[in-house]
C-alpha cells in the first residue's frame, strides 16, 4: 500500500496541471465519478478535470422522507463551489431496480431492472423531479453545472424533460432567483438509445455511456446474478459496437460523448475508445491518474 501511495504521488507530480493529450495530439477529458460530497477531496487530490457523474440518489437513500429543495441546494452548491469552475455533471435521481427507497412506495416488480426506475419515476412524479431541478438550477451560479438524465429510450422523453426544465427556469426567474446556463445530456445505457442516438443527439449537448447497464441490456444478462459471471462480458463485440455507434451518431448529431461506466477505467480499452473518437472518460477518483498516464502514452 505504501508503495502504491508513493507511485500515485509521483504520478500526481508528473501530471498535475497537464492536459490529457495523446501522442498524436488528441485531447481527452478525464473526469471522476462520485457518490457524495465526501468524495470531492479525492477528486481534487487526483487532479481530475471535473466530475463526470455525480450520483444524486445518495441524497434520497437511507432516510425516511424526501430531501427538501433547500437541503439539495446546499449539497449542489458545496460541490460546485469546491470544484472551482470545473464541470460537475449531476445525474438526476436514479432509484428503482437495485436501489429501493421505502418512502417512494414503489410497487414490487418481477423484473425491476426493466421496470419503474430512474427517469420513468421522475416523469411520473413531477413534483419530486422539479424539486431536484430547482435545487440544481439555484446552485448553478456557484460553478459549472450540467445535468444528465438516466434510462432514456426515446426523443419523446427528452422533449418532455426539456418542457419541465423550461418551467423550472421560468419559475425561478419570475421569483427573482439568478440561474446560470446548464448543459443538458443523457445517459446512453439501453440498446434503444443507441439505435436512435443520432436523433437523441440533436436534442441534447452530450451523451454519457453507462457501460454497466448497456452491457446488461445488450447481452440480456443480469449483472447482479453471480451465477452468470462467466458469460457476462463487457468486452463483448456487440457492446463495443454499441459504444462505437453511440460515439459516431452523437458526433453526427452535434453532441460530445463520454463514458462513465466501469469500462472507462479499463486501460486495455483506452486506445480503442480514443480510436472510436471518445471525448471524455469518467472514472472513480483512484483511477484518474493511471488513466491520464495511459492516454498520454497512446
Amino acid at each position: 500500500k505504501q508503495k502504491r501511495d508513493e507511485e500515485q504521488k509521483k504520478l500526481l507530480q508528473e501530471l498535475k496541471g497537464k492536459e490529457n493529450i495523446t501522442l498524436d495530439g488528441t485531447k481527452i477529458n478525464v473526469f471522476a465519478n462520485i457518490s457524495g460530497i465526501d468524495n470531492i477531496g479525492a477528486v481534487l487530490l487526483n487532479d481530475a478535470g471535473g466530475i463526470g457523474l455525480f450520483r444524486s440518489e445518495f441524497l434520497y437513500l437511507g432516510r425516511e422522507d424526501y430531501p427538501s429543495e433547500e437541503e439539495q441546494f446546499e449539497i449542489y452548491k458545496e460541490v460546485l463551489s469546491r470544484m472551482e469552475g470545473k464541470k460537475v455533471i449531476i445525474r438526476t435521481l436514479d432509484i428503482g431496480a437495485d436501489k429501493q427507497v421505502d418512502y417512494f412506495k414503489l410497487p414490487k416488480e418481477e423484473n425491476p431492472a426493466m421496470g419503474y426506475r430512474a427517469i420513468r419515476i421522475c416523469l411520473d412524479r413531477i413534483d419530486v423531479f422539479k424539486t431536484q431541478l430547482r435545487a440544481i438550477y439555484r446552485a448553478s451560479v456557484y460553478g459549472t453545472a450540467a445535468i444528465m438524465f438516466p434510462m432514456i429510450i426515446s426523443v419523446k422523453e427528452i422533449l418532455r424533460i426539456k418542457e419541465i426544465v423550461e418551467e423550472v427556469k421560468a419559475e425561478l426567474t419570475a421569483a427573482g432567483i439568478e440561474i446560470a446556463p446548464v448543459e443538458l445530456g443523457i445517459m446512453v445505457e439501453t440498446p434503444a438509445a443507441v439505435m436512435i442516438s443520432e436523433e437523441l443527439a440533436k436534442e441534447v449537448s452530450f451523451f454519457s455511456i453507462g457501460t454497466n447497464d448497456l452491457t446488461q441490456y445488450t447481452l440480456a444478462i443480469d449483472r447482479q446474478n453471480q451465477s452468470l459471471d462467466t458469460i457476462y462480458d463487457s468486452h463483448h463485440p456487440a457492446v463495443l459496437r454499441m459504444i462505437r455507434m453511440t460515439i459516431e451518431n452523437g458526433h453526427k448529431g452535434g453532441a460530445w460523448v463520454g463514458i462513465c461506466g466501469e469500462l472507462g477505467a479499463d486501460t486495455t480499452l483506452t486506445k480503442t475508445f480514443v480510436d472510436m473518437g471518445i471525448d471524455e472518460l469518467s472514472v472513480s477518483p483512484t483511477y484518474v491518474l493511471g488513466l491520464r498516464k495511459a492516454i498520454r502514452e497512446i
